[in-house]
């Protein structure tokens, strides 16, 4: 396998488009370019004279060519497809939306607001999670406030609730891991959405 560099941006598209923990980017490209592993050479080929004789974005040639990257993709995993007796959180994550937030507190937001879209029915049930001193989910923000100093609480975004964000990654790890456990996702199911932060 050969190593190539490629910039940021196709690296964040490359990595929005993981379904897997470990996934390599070769993986990647050739699901989306609808390859083979027995003709993949001769079709990147073709896709690459194709993107050039038919003045196609020039996105598509690079990633025709970032086929033979290797990256390590097995903690940047963003989306996994699984079914669940209730509507699949990851059908309500923006992948491009989520690669693009720059902090932590962004993607747990957004995070949080496909919880609360794929389960908006049951979704009370996370402001029972709490640590010893304070909640960590409430239904308005002066709940939050009252609960304790420095709490910094934010609306989960197109949601009712608002949720503390003055706490570690560790922490808000902890906190997505126990929201998902709440609503009746798969410990498999709880792993991934608590990686996407």
């Amino acid at each position: 396998m050969k190593t190539i560099e490629i910039d940021d941006e196709l690296y964040q598209y490359i990595v929005s488009n993981t379904q897997a923990i470990g996934e390599s980017a070769s993986s990647i490209l050739r699901r989306l370019l609808a390859l083979s592993e027995a003709n993949g050479a001769a079709n990147v080929q073709k896709l690459a004279i194709n993107s050039v004789s038919h003045e196609e974005p020039a996105e598509v040639k690079d990633e025709s060519i970032a086929s033979s990257e290797h990256v390590d993709l097995a903690e940047e995993t963003t989306q996994v497809s699984k079914p669940t007796t209730q509507e699949s959180v990851f059908n309500f994550i923006n992948k491009e939306e989520l690669a693009m937030q720059r902090g932590v507190v962004g993607r747990f937001l957004l995070v949080l607001a496909a919880l609360y879209r794929a389960n908006p029915e049951n979704f009370s049930v996370v402001t029972e999670i709490c640590g010893r001193d304070r909640l960590y989910f409430a239904n308005s923000e002066a709940e939050l406030a009252a609960s304790g100093s420095s709490i910094k609480p934010k609306q989960i975004p197109e949601s009712p609730f608002w949720v503390m964000t003055n706490s570690n990654t560790t922490r808000k790890k902890m906190m997505l891991t126990k929201a998902a456990t709440s609503l009746g996702y798969s410990v498999e199911e709880v792993e991934k959405i608590r990686e996407l932060l």
